[in-house]
């Protein structure tokens, strides 16, 4: 696993850290997609916040997109990894995972997806103010994925179907070079991609960003077995990265270096920006809104052929750690927007489409 050279020099240098040594601390392997909407984790053991907890969490490098990493939860090289959109294909293919809080995302409302982009290249002509331009258009999408559901959005919200365009299967660090080599006309992509393509492809341009088309999915996700047995360990877990967040939220160009050191080529320019995006929708909670978004997002994928049935959201989405969380620790969350008293919920909940 990597990082663990860095967390153990790290500890040496927090106060306290003698003591720390002393006790017994709490192993756990996770992982994360190369976003910079992940990278809550990768602070969360910078500043010691795990250590603070009792954990010693080792951290995977960084997945090209949620299915690799969801791969390396099946095979047991992780306990819990941070995925969205991947998590509803691997449900319906008989994975039993339950998703235990989120790590990007909106518990407040229902629409939000800041942290996506559609990025098109010179002469394309696709427009933003009129997105049926998309007709015809070759567009990079990773197929699964939150930029694959984001693509399926906007074609619906501008009346053309998955027919009318070619969609075409591809990881996002390999965008940048396909919109460079004019392989395709546009891609979707999570940041830092977008925002690195604008900079390194002479002539692309951002057609449109976020606009609430799609409730983001981004949530921390493991095997049911394993939470089943490990619920005090995630609590502790959820509160050390809800405290990541905070931090992240209220020091966004120091989160932003921390992303650097973590996504593969990040420069500190990129990440500064995608940073202003990413605090917009680092929410950590669980409300009725999560629910919905992923019902939505099953939905879309099924009525589009892209998933051959549905299942129950409520049999995969666990919210009593997140909750326990944010009743011993309101303070964590008190610089978010206040939950709808409509969309609060407690352990036991019933989502009802």
């Amino acid at each position: 696993m990597r990082r663990l050279a860095f967390a153990l020099a790290l500890a040496l240098s927090l106060p306290g850290a003698a003591n720390a040594q002393d006790d017994d601390l709490v192993e756990l392997n996770a992982g994360m997609v190369s976003g910079i909407d992940q990278i809550g984790l990768a602070i969360a053991l910078e500043q010691g916040f795990f250590e603070k907890q009792g954990l010693e969490v080792n951290i995977a490098n960084p997945y090209a997109t949620g299915v690799d990493a969801l791969n390396a939860l099946q095979a047991g090289e992780i306990d819990t990894v941070q995925v969205g959109v991947p998590m509803i294909g691997a449900v319906v293919r008989g994975m039993d995972l339950v998703a235990l809080g989120n790590y990007s995302g909106n518990a407040a409302q229902l629409g939000s997806d800041t942290t996506v982009a559609l990025i098109a290249r010179d002469g394309s002509g696709i427009s933003g103010d009129d997105l049926s331009t998309l007709e015809g258009k070759r567009i990079a999408a990773s197929f699964g994925t939150i930029n694959h559901l984001y693509i399926l959005a906007l074609l619906e919200s501008a009346g053309l179907t998955v027919d009318d365009v070619q969609l075409v299967n591809t990881p996002p660090p390999d965008m940048t070079v396909a919109l460079l080599a004019g392989g395709i006309d546009a891609f979707v992509g999570w940041d830092p991609w977008p925002i690195v393509a604008q900079k390194d492809v002479p002539g692309a341009y951002q057609v449109v960003r976020g606009g609430n088309h799609i409730s983001y999915l981004g949530f921390n996700v493991a095997m049911r077995d394993w939470a089943a047995e490990n619920g005090e360990t995630i609590e502790k877990f959820l509160a050390a990265v809800s405290e990541a967040d905070k931090w992240m939220r209220a020091n966004p160009s120091e989160a932003a270096q921390v992303a650097t050191r973590w996504i593969p080529g990040l420069n500190a320019e990129v990440a500064e920006e995608a940073m202003r995006y990413n605090v917009q929708q680092a929410d950590r909670r669980l409300s009725a809104n999560n629910y919905n978004a992923l019902w939505s997002a099953v939905d879309r994928l099924n009525r589009l052929g892209f998933i051959d049935k549905t299942f129950d959201v409520n049999a995969h989405i666990e919210p009593a750690p997140i909750l326990k969380v944010m009743e011993t620790h309101p303070d964590l969350f008190s610089d978010l927007a206040e939950i709808p008293q409509e969309a609060r919920i407690t352990e036991g909940y019933e989502f009802q489409p």
